[in-house]
């Protein structure tokens, strides 16, 4: 699969890879190697030049794009709630889930029940991301999409989400994970997938790129709208 700009630019170059239905999958590698474009395409928000995107064996580009993505669900880098209360948010993903099912999912996103009236704007960074997460869990997804999801967060909240992500593959929900920072691709790997210059890096590239010294890059604005 590949994928080049309208500029004629390569952002993905001849990918194969895939993602197992179970545990935690990071996209690992440099800024500006198609991590986020290669996740797009994975949720249809992105088509290829040329090639497919396979979900168990259908070519998403014959799947309803709305059904598609409750099945294969997003989380974005910055968490984006609507305005209005935490119940409202929830509503807007699915409007016939009652208490004890939006009461399920915050809990799922390790949440609680009175977040349901609190007001989208006076959560922290980390409650808003995990408001955003408990949204896409009631569309029953089979696949989480998690773009940089810890980017924008403080310490605290990072770890909380990584542990949230942990609990969440635990209970059976396969995680395709975007992440520049090698610590945090060491702490929530359960395979680790590495893109160098739009392509899949070689074995003896990725291992040099997974053994650098640790340290977290900067994010690369750039890379969440052109690849």
């Amino acid at each position: 699969m590949s994928l080049t700009a309208p500029g004629g630019a390569t952002i993905l170059d001849h990918v194969t890879a895939s993602v197992p239905a179970s545990g935690i999958t990071v996209l690992a590698g440099p800024s500006g190697a198609g991590k986020t474009t290669l996740l797009r395409l994975c949720n249809r928000l992105e088509v290829p030049t040329s090639g497919r995107v396979l979900f168990h064996g259908e070519d998403v580009a014959r799947l309803d794009p709305l059904q598609h993505r409750r099945r294969v669900g997003m989380v974005f880098q910055r968490p984006t709630l609507f305005p209005g209360t935490v119940r409202d948010n929830l509503a807007v993903a699915d409007p016939s889930a009652d208490d004890d099912r939006l009461g399920q999912v915050l809990e799922q996103a390790a949440l609680d029940a009175s977040f349901l009236e609190r007001v989208g704007d006076d959560l922290s960074g980390g409650e808003a991301q995990r408001a955003c997460i408990a949204r896409t869990l009631l569309t029953r997804p089979e696949v989480l999409l998690m773009d940089e999801p810890t980017a924008a967060l403080d310490p605290d909240a990072r770890e909380s989400i990584e542990r949230l992500g942990r609990a969440l593959a635990d209970g059976g929900l396969a995680l395709l994970w975007v992440s520049h920072d090698l610590d945090q691709v060491r702490r929530v790997a359960d395979r680790t997938i590495v893109l160098i210059e739009g392509r899949i890096a070689t074995s003896t590239e990725a291992d040099a790129f997974l053994r650098a010294p640790s340290a977290s890059e900067p994010t690369d604005h750039a890379e969440e709208s052109s690849g």
